[in-house]
């Protein structure tokens, strides 16, 4: 995966999108929710936006590398522009037009900004796949699934699942509004 796209390609970004016009799945729900099922049987991307595109770009050295990582730790939201440059970019190098993307939009103005750079090209989720499970049930999985992450600590764990009840709920408050969550339990 490459760096970020420079700052003054987002309108590149925005055209490539609705050149392409991919279908999009949010998949949304504290910290841990796994995707490896629908991927195999519905034949979408797994586009990790909160933890695997974060973590390749920290690898790559570019500017943004330092404050991911720091971000990240601390279990705080990186940036929208951030997150929404590295989903296109990975939208744009992937042949295949159907993407689940995990971890995003994970507060309004996440939601806000990538409307924004999708609106003139009629990309909107297909629907949000809400994974509803207890705070005990997620520290469970995150600290039994072993990866070796810096941010699989209960400490953090914790932060980012109060940055979920915090930010993420209104995003899927917004979504159900339109008729366009499935929740799970």
């Amino acid at each position: 995966m490459g760096t970020i796209v420079d700052a003054t390609n987002m309108e590149g970004i925005k055209s490539a999108l609705g050149e392409k016009n991919p279908k999009i799945v949010f998949v949304l729900g504290g910290p841990g929710t796994q995707c490896a099922n629908i991927v195999e049987h519905f034949g979408y991307t797994h586009l990790s936006a909160g933890g695997d595109l974060l973590r390749a770009e920290k690898q790559t050295c570019s500017e943004y590398g330092a404050m991911i990582e720091t971000m990240m730790f601390e279990g705080v939201i990186v940036p929208s522009e951030v997150t929404i440059r590295l989903l296109a970019n990975a939208i744009m190098e992937n042949e295949n037009d159907k993407f689940l993307i995990d971890g995003f939009p994970r507060n309004e103005e996440n939601r806000a900004a990538f409307e924004s750079v999708v609106s003139f090209t009629g990309i909107v989720p297909e629907f949000v796949l809400f994974f509803d499970c207890s705070e005990e049930e997620m520290e469970r999985r995150l600290l039994t699934r072993n990866q070796g992450r810096v941010d699989d600590n209960i400490d953090t764990i914790r932060k980012r699942f109060k940055v979920f009840v915090e930010s993420s709920l209104n995003v899927i408050n917004y979504y159900n509004s339109k008729g366009k969550v499935k929740k799970f339990g």
